[in-house]
């Protein structure tokens, strides 16, 4: 069987939370995960990274190439995939469910769509960090009705449609796949059933009440790109 998807994680010292990634893939039971590639875009990590993630290759038809910082690494994968479709992953999600790729694509193909994502939810977090992440699933629906929003954690993309919008534009700083995904017609965008499972280092690094502003600030400058290529510390942060 020919494959359709190819996936891309930009990674960089992810020893811990990546192998509970690919072992969330390998656990899918999409019919073609055996033959869909998985390209580790990777930033120099140090940490042994490289290393566990070629591991998996009995597996998973894994790959480990140079990346940098997400916006670049996702870019070059995508720049490798030959496949109609392309899953952008973060390095720290975990598919929660072993029928979402598969139910994910057949959206894809049944509704003829540009985009799909899904919801998220906190691992091992407290209740501040459980209930920002459901309000967060909330204002994506309820934004998605003006302009489609999705995060990097997941995002399933048409490929031709990715480069069509100029893909992930490197220079932004801040919330970079919200600037993409924001382009999408309503239309070819849907939010899937189901969740991954990230953790609660982004409230660690920032703290709540930042992200909360942060979060805030995005959704009110929707319509001024300029606002997304001001450094927000968001890098620097931790």
């Amino acid at each position: 069987m020919t494959a359709e998807l190819t996936i891309v994680i930009p990674a960089k010292n992810e020893a811990e939370m990546l192998p509970k990634l690919l072992r969330s893939l390998c656990r899918q039971d999409y019919p073609l995960m055996r033959e869909t590639q998985v390209l580790v875009a990777d930033a120099g990590s140090t940490d042994g990274t490289v290393e566990l993630a070629l591991g998996f290759g009995d597996r998973l038809a894994i790959e480990v190439v140079a990346g940098g910082l997400p916006s670049v690494g996702r870019n070059v994968g995508a720049r490798l995939a030959t496949t109609k479709y392309v899953l952008f992953l973060d390095a720290d999600v975990e598919l929660s469910e072993p029928t979402l790729l598969r139910r994910a694509m057949g959206a894809m193909r049944r509704r003829d769509l540009h985009l799909a994502t899904t919801n998220i939810a906190c691992r091992h977090g407290g209740f501040f960090d459980d209930a920002l992440y459901m309000g967060n699933n909330l204002m994506q629906r309820i934004g998605s009705q003006l302009k489609p929003f999705a995060t990097g954690m997941f995002m399933l993309f048409e490929r031709e449609a990715f480069w069509r919008l100029g893909g992930f534009n490197e220079r932004a700083l801040f919330a970079e796949d919200y600037l993409l995904s924001k382009g999408v017609a309503r239309d070819r965008f849907r939010i899937v059933k189901g969740k991954v499972l990230t953790t609660n280092r982004r409230f660690q690094k920032l703290g709540h009440g930042r992200m909360v502003f942060m979060f805030f600030q995005t959704m009110a400058h929707s319509w001024d790109d300029d606002y997304f290529f001001r450094d927000r510390g968001y890098w620097g942060a931790g």
